[in-house]
């Protein structure tokens, strides 16, 4: 299942700083303590952060089961950034959103974080809570108190702000102190001198309590927690409590009674006084008990059997059954502690998540080093950039000399030449530098030339190789890679080389970039690129140039109508260049054509039709000529294609990746390989190319496409 663990870490992503501001955050090491554990427990796990941009991610992450995708989840961390009941802004925008979530929803946790509506509920349901009175300021009467008190904020947690007075004179400056700092109203509570407990509750309907657990105070009953134990210096934990059978019932009798009169869901935890005589008291229901591991619930959990993975994916589990229903939660076999390694789309996906900033620094790399086609030192720079990376995974290379452009490279980890499969990008791009994108990053996208086209797909296949020999499988296989330098020009120098080296190949994947709606490519048009040229002979007034500029016309829009795009066929007039003039009679015109077709019989009738319109046009005073012809046969899809492709599905669905196939209008290298061989294109990172010049992709893609390459790359060695 796809998880996206949310939380706040950055709280300034808001339009305005207004209101009670968050005091309360988890610790980072502790949200990636948690998407360890679920990646363990087989799930597909982002982290975002829970500000104004947190649809975007969403959107971007989540399965869209609207379209038959598999239903995804959001594992709430996320405490609010500011305003009245923090802790329900992102379950309100979940549900708006149509998104499943762990945790309470806005209901629930509104009332539990408001400590004093926590306690009329508990009034109501006969549930012992200590006597409390309300303050909005400092200049109150409070002269019905009874000594001593503890004040609080009412809608606070971690014990912030807390402090036991026994005298008015404190208590009018303790309530002063809650309403100047945290902009809400005081809860001041009868102080119950004891001992202090917790109960911790895991599921719905009838939960799971966890063992009861003691704060350890040392014996002093007038010790409270503070906001310093419990991020500094934690206090010691008994579990289970050394209390008798029948008060240790009554607490969790009494903390489940409370949960659902709060109406709360799949986990909390129920915060206890008990008095000197052994009464026991409610003091607060935590319904975002927190997951760092030195805290109460953990501790408790850990008790109870649950090590920190199983407790993770528990709580997941009881909030996909709340949803859904049990047929939809992960084996068993991925948790399984008698196994001797984690399956191995877990290991992948773990390395590659560890690994995620030395990826995103190759990239930067490769995108700043301008790879312009006509410059052969950066098109050389470039290759060299990739075998460094290679080379310590135990890749040789080969260089094949170009003249006027950049050399051609193969690396291989195979000593016979012979690959099981061959890996196909390139490494020289269309953009001039004087028009190049630098490298750029949001939280989102990663943007610069040729991020989408090449370079990503190159950052990935390392990612991908770097997994396999962690996994120690790299070893195991025969892999080449072949970059060629003149794609941009339709590979007319390294097609024969191409067509040479795959013969030794089993299995062609092509690394271009996927489209934004997860797509592999299964086929490609052919490509056909002609310059169509006139010039007026022998004008003889204004009317012959009138006339043969608009013959040129007429030709563009005979040419044009050839187009097809249900058949499979485009031609598509470019750089068109019209010249002409009365003072001095003259006219020529010129343009290029963008010819692409699905089929080979498709691409010559169409070069036979383009002749012979442009042939016909010729007259005594206006001469045609045209050049040019097919430059790339189409990429056919074949049997042998649909069967990888299903393959690739099988994968993805693994991994909990949308992939669909995609016929792509462009052509490229893997064009040029034979029919007869097993091939498939777009297993690049997922973007997109909006304007000339202009690309991005998506940034949690690099780490998903590395890992479907990298399972699909031990899919395919031999013996598997």
């Amino acid at each position: 299942m796809k998880v996206a663990i949310i939380y706040n870490k950055d709280l300034t992503g808001v339009i305005n700083r207004f209101g009670m501001q968050n005091k309360e955050k988890y610790n980072p090491k502790t949200v990636k303590k948690v998407a360890d554990a679920l990646e363990k427990g087989g799930h597909n796990v982002r982290i975002a952060e829970g500000d104004m941009h947190v649809i975007e991610r969403l959107k971007e992450f989540m399965p869209r089961v609207i379209e038959g995708e598999r239903m995804g989840m959001v594992f709430n961390m996320a405490y609010g950034i500011q305003g009245e009941s923090r802790y329900t802004h992102l379950p309100a925008m979940l549900e708006m959103l149509g998104i499943p979530y762990v945790g309470s929803g806005p209901e629930g946790h509104s009332l539990a974080l408001d400590k004093v509506i926590t306690k009329i509920i508990m009034q109501k349901h006969k549930i012992l809570t200590p006597d409390f009175w309300v303050y909005s300021t400092g200049e109150e009467d409070m002269s019905d108190v009874e000594y001593p008190v503890i004040v609080k904020p009412k809608m606070e947690a971690v014990s912030y702000g807390i402090r036991v007075v026994s005298n008015e004179a404190d208590l009018r400056e303790a309530v002063k102190f809650v309403v100047s700092e945290f902009k809400q109203q005081t809860l001041v509570e009868q102080f119950i001198r004891g001992r202090e407990f917790c109960v911790g509750l895991l599921g719905n309907g009838d939960p799971e309590a966890f063992p009861v657990l003691e704060i350890n105070l040392e014996g002093d009953p007038d010790a409270i927690q503070t906001v310093d134990d419990k991020k500094q210096a934690p206090r010691g934990k008994i579990c289970p409590a050394e209390i008798p059978q029948e008060l240790a019932d009554a607490m969790v009798r009494m903390s489940k009674d409370a949960f659902r009169a709060l109406g709360l869901r799949d986990f909390a935890r129920v915060d206890i006084r008990m008095d000197e005589d052994e009464k026991i008291y409610l003091l607060e229901i935590n319904s975002m008990a927190s997951l760092g591991v030195t805290g109460s619930f953990v501790h408790a959990a850990e008790v109870a059997g649950y090590d920190y993975t199983r407790l993770a994916n528990r709580i997941v589990d009881v909030a996909a059954v709340r949803y859904f229903s049990e047929k939809i939660l992960p084996g068993e076999e991925m948790l399984d502690p008698g196994r001797n390694k984690l399956p191995l789309p877990i290991r992948i996906r773990g390395f590659l998540r560890t690994k995620q900033e030395d990826t995103e620094r190759l990239l930067e790399k490769m995108v700043n080093i301008n790879s312009y086609v006509r410059n052969v030192d950066g098109v050389n720079s470039l290759g060299t950039l990739v075998w460094q990376q290679l080379s310590p995974l135990g890749f040789s290379h080969q260089v094949i000399p170009m003249v006027e452009m950049g050399n051609i490279l193969l690396l291989s980890n195979s000593p016979d030449n012979d690959y099981d499969v061959l890996l196909l990008s390139h490494l020289d791009n269309s953009t001039p530098f004087t028009r190049q994108i630098r490298y750029r990053k949001t939280e989102q996208k990663l943007y610069g030339t040729a991020v989408w086209d090449s370079n990503g797909g190159l950052a990935v296949m390392v990612a991908a190789l770097r997994a396999l020999r962690f996994a120690r499988l790299l070893r195991k296989m025969k892999v080449g890679v072949l970059l060629t330098t003149d794609n941009t020009r339709y590979g007319r120098v390294a097609r024969n080389h191409i067509q040479e080296i795959l013969q030794r190949a089993g299995v062609v994947l092509g690394l271009s970039g996927a489209s934004l709606d997860g797509t592999v490519i299964t086929s490609r048009s052919g490509a056909a690129v002609y310059n169509c040229q006139m010039n007026l002979l022998d004008a003889e007034n204004a009317g012959d140039v009138a006339r043969a500029t608009a013959s040129f016309s007429r030709l563009l829009a005979s040419l044009t109508k050839l187009s097809s795009e249900a058949g499979g066929t485009v031609v598509i007039p470019r750089r068109v260049k019209m010249r002409s003039g009365i003072a001095t009679l003259h006219a020529n015109c010129e343009a290029q054509l963008s010819v692409r077709f699905d089929n080979q019989d498709q691409g010559e009738t169409l070069d036979r039709k383009i002749h012979s319109l442009v042939k016909k046009m010729n007259s005594r005073k206006n001469r045609f000529q045209i050049e040019g012809g097919i430059c790339r046969p189409p990429m056919v899809r074949s049997q042998e294609t649909e069967n990888l492709y299903q393959r690739v599905r099988v994968i993805s669905n693994r991994l909990d990746l949308r992939t669909i196939e995609e016929h792509r209008w462009s052509s490229s290298d893997i064009c040029a390989v034979r029919q007869d061989r097993v091939r498939i294109d777009g297993l690049g990172p997922i973007g997109d190319a909006p304007h000339d010049y202009e690309e991005y992709i998506l940034r949690h893609s690099l780490l998903d496409r590395a890992a479907l390459l990298a399972l699909l790359l031990n899919d395919l060695r031999p013996g598997e």
